[in-house]
């Protein structure tokens, strides 16, 4: 008996332990199985209660009206809301029914407002809707809230200059006889800062253009009571990173009071692809300049970053500045503002750039071929072209066939090594930019270009639409003394090559700055 007691025992221990461990196994699954359902009930609670209209959004709480964004309203009485309207723009630059940008209640983007500082930008431009649009948007965005636009080609067109003219804030400056006469006055054609591109054709008739539509644009500005000035073509975007809520007001509005210019170095573009139909949304990586990189980065990988082109940027290299509005101020070229009367105090900034997107189309190439007359031999396209990039791709696009201009451009402009941008991206020459890309496609989505588009119609009569602009697209006539922009560089009035030649050859001023590349690899005085 003692044994079998004995043996008994375990055995009774061993149940007991048994659905011990069984009820601890049963509360860990029941728990288990509480914090799974659990979430997933209120998660669905909220869904429910948002759908039918019990939740607000948290991000329109920042918005007082945020759904009342232009284009985002489906009822008939939107006259943007039938995508086959008669403009086929509406169609090319599209629109969405979900508020991907409900941060602003209308398009106005604070025009008029008494923000500080106020920022003006000044652009001559012959580009369409489908870059123009995008670009004055995407700078309202970030705080600019004037652009004097100089206007010439397509953006002159009428189906074109009155959409730009309905934008709040945006002023079209049309190159007509009576533009002419009066920049022809200017007193830059007294002076020799700028005299060494007069009567050139090409790249330097647009410098000497550019200058001449800068200095009018100092005296509007000033009388729109502007702070700041920044001179910027449509193919660029200032980048306003570092700045608190990615703002160039505020960035300006940072910059000490004694500083009088303040210079954006330029990343340029890098495309992967050649098919690219839409720039500012469809390309994300860029090559960094020189001054935001150290000196041992930049020319260790000089040659691998250059993929047998001329420089290390296939364009220009030395930025735009923005310049704070005062007395005496003037452009110095394209790239630079300068005073008449001190030394402007100049700084760099170490990380806001300008986005210069370079070639980004194939389309690009034939477009600048179209746009100058000189002939395609090394010798003559210099007096055409300031760089070496834009003077080859002239030629190549002027003598080669459709199928040979599209393997030069993959091989010189489109990255389609994906070992070699991998690497450069991880030296930092190259880096990804996702911001304006996002804030463009997001304008798109909501419906805002397409609102431009149609409001147009209805804020500008015909009749008085084709009178402004008559002008524009009528013929030009000659007249003595007068400096035509067709004739910079194919002939010169009489009277200004005599005030020229009465100049002394030196001035105090210096020369203007025009478009430089990147310092090359010969550059470097000390040992890599």
């Amino acid at each position: 008996m003692a044994g079998l007691y004995s043996s008994s025992r375990p055995s009774s221990s061993s149940s007991l332990s048994s659905s011990s461990s069984s009820s601890h196994q049963s509360f860990t699954s029941r728990l288990l199985l509480l914090l799974t359902v659990l979430p997933l009930t209120l998660a669905f609670l909220a869904f429910v209660l948002q759908w039918r209209g019990g939740l607000t959004d948290p991000i329109a709480r920042w918005s007082p009206d945020p759904f009342q964004f232009p284009g985002m309203d489906n009822s008939g009485s939107n006259p943007g809301s039938d995508r086959h309207s008669d403009s086929g723009c509406v169609d090319l630059l599209g629109r969405s029914k979900f508020p991907a940008f409900p941060y602003f209640k209308d398009w106005n983007f604070d025009a008029g407002s008494d923000l500080t500082p106020k920022i003006c930008i000044i652009s001559s431009t012959s580009a369409g809707l489908e870059q123009t649009l995008p670009w004055i948007f995407y700078h309202k965005v970030i705080g600019v809230s004037t652009f004097f636009l100089f206007v010439e080609g397509k953006a002159a067109s009428p189906n074109v200059s009155k959409v730009l003219e309905s934008i709040p804030g945006v002023k079209v400056i049309y190159r007509t006889k009576e533009l002419e006469q009066q920049q022809a006055k200017s007193r830059i054609w007294n002076e020799t800062w700028l005299a060494s591109f007069f009567y050139k054709p090409c790249n330097y008739e647009l410098f000497v253009k550019q200058s001449l539509n800068m200095e009018m644009s100092i005296v509007m500005a000033r009388e729109a009571g502007m702070d700041w000035i920044i001179h910027l073509d449509t193919d660029e975007l200032i980048h306003p990173v570092g700045a608190h809520k990615y703002s160039l007001r505020q960035l300006l509005k940072d910059v000490p009071g004694n500083v009088d210019m303040v210079v954006f170095p330029n990343y340029e573009s890098s495309v992967e692809r050649d098919d690219v139909k839409e720039p500012f949304t469809e390309v994300s990586m860029f090559k960094k300049n020189y001054d935001h990189l150290p000196k041992d980065v930049y020319f260790g990988s000089y040659k691998e970053a250059t993929r047998g082109n001329p420089n290390y940027f296939l364009t220009y290299g030395n930025g735009k500045s923005a310049a704070r509005i005062q007395d005496h101020l003037r452009p110095n070229g394209a790239h630079r503002w300068h005073n008449y009367m001190k030394t402007p105090n100049e700084i760099k900034l170490d990380e806001a750039a300008v986005l210069h997107y370079t070639y980004p189309k194939f389309s690009d190439l034939t477009s600048r071929r179209d746009r100058c007359g000189c002939k395609p031999t090394k010798d003559d396209v210099k007096r055409c072209f300031m760089l070496e990039f834009d003077r080859a791709a002239f030629i190549i696009a002027s003598t080669a066939t459709e199928e040979e201009m599209l393997r030069w451009y993959r091989e010189h402009v489109v990255w389609t090594d994906k070992e070699l941008n991998l690497k450069l991206l991880r030296r930092g020459i190259l880096t990804r930019i996702y911001a304006p890309m996002v804030i463009i496609q997001g304008l798109r989505d909501s419906g805002l270009f397409a609102s431009a588009i149609q409001s147009a119609q209805t804020t500008i009569s015909k009749d008085k639409f084709l009178s402004s602009v008559e002008s524009s697209n009528s013929s030009r006539v000659d007249e003595p003394g007068i400096i035509s922009s067709r004739k910079i560089g194919v002939k010169e009035s009489m009277a200004t090559a005599r005030r020229i030649m009465e100049i002394s050859e030196k001035s105090s001023y210096g020369s203007a700055i025009p478009p430089l590349s990147p310092p090359v690899l010969h550059d470097l005085h000390i040992g890599i």
